[in-house]
């Protein structure tokens, strides 16, 4: 899923690298396994970093599932602090929504459990079909 999901080929600074961290050998092993059969399959090179894990530091409020708070009509709805955004799934989902992944199909499958109304979730289900067409 991981390699479906982003493009491992670009390379950028530290602060937005293509990473998998790992916390033991096993893991280290899974992601070097499947990176080596993306590699077999592609001619570009593949920059993802495979890095142990450490100290993890969250980024500044304001990046925190950025693109949700851009739409804050929906952001308003979920009457979240700061601090509660960071580990929201409601939130976390909603950003990969109204980012463009996921379908229309799978979004109505879930969004009963976000405990949002129906004009919010209108304005969601317009987003997504924005980002299909």
């Amino acid at each position: 899923m991981f390699w479906k999901y982003h493009c491992p080929y670009t390379r950028n600074n530290n602060q937005y690298m293509s990473a998998i961290f790992y916390h033991g050998t096993k893991q280290k092993m899974m992601a070097e396994e499947s990176m080596q059969k993306l590699q077999k399959e592609s001619s570009r090179p593949i920059a993802t970093k495979i890095l142990p894990a450490s100290v993890f530091y969250n980024a500044e409020n304001y990046h925190q599932k950025y693109i949700l708070r851009q739409h804050y009509q929906v952001l308003d709805k979920l009457n979240l602090s700061d601090k509660a955004i960071i580990t929201s799934h409601v939130a976390a989902r909603l950003n990969g929504y109204l980012g463009g992944y996921g379908s229309m199909e799978q979004f109505d499958q879930e969004c009963s459990n976000f405990g949002l109304s129906e004009k919010t979730l209108s304005i969601i289900r317009t987003q997504i079909q924005k980002r299909c067409i």
